[in-house]
């Protein structure tokens, strides 16, 4: 699968209280966190993206502490995927288990800037800037995890797993 869109730049150690404020976690409806999305740190963020577009960021991304909501909020706010040079542990792990994509790759998160529109090969990692005709290449995510971000992550997965 292939996602396209426009980027939004973020720098280092983004951590989960600046993705999604702890007063919003009264909630874990996907659509009511991600209408809250960076809002602390950059106002107005879900009024000027738009479904699909995607994250770059430095290194620590979803850092500080361990809640789900942080990747539920930016894939219920239609951030398509992440990228960025480095994830805090816990991020990385609730990303994949909430079925939001992500992607380590150096390069292209210091390369990538704002408003650029790339588009991401999930199954190889392939990033390509379509502004600058640039190329870069993540860890592509193992397919295990590929199964699990398309089922929309751990539950959706292990509950259509059951089922069959």
């Amino acid at each position: 699968m292939k996602l396209q869109g426009k980027v939004w730049k973020f720098g280092d150690d983004v951590n989960t209280d600046e993705i999604i404020g702890a007063r919003y976690l009264v909630t874990t409806d996907p659509v009511e966190l991600g209408s809250h999305l960076m809002e602390d740190i950059r106002p107005g963020f879900v009024g000027e993206m738009k479904p699909g577009d995607i994250i770059v960021a430095g290194e620590n991304f979803g850092c500080g502490s361990s809640r789900e909501h942080a990747p539920l909020a930016i894939k219920g706010g239609g951030i398509s995927a992440v990228i960025a040079i480095s994830y805090a542990r816990i991020f990385y792990r609730n990303a994949i288990n909430m079925g939001l994509p992500i992607f380590e790759c150096e390069a292209a998160a210091r390369a990538i800037e704002e408003g650029d529109e790339i588009e991401i090969a999930d199954d190889t990692g392939l990033i390509i800037n379509l502004t600058t005709a640039e190329n870069y290449q993540a860890q592509p995510v193992p397919p295990f995890m590929q199964e699990l971000i398309q089922a929309g992550g751990l539950i959706n997965y292990l509950t259509v797993s059951e089922s069959q």
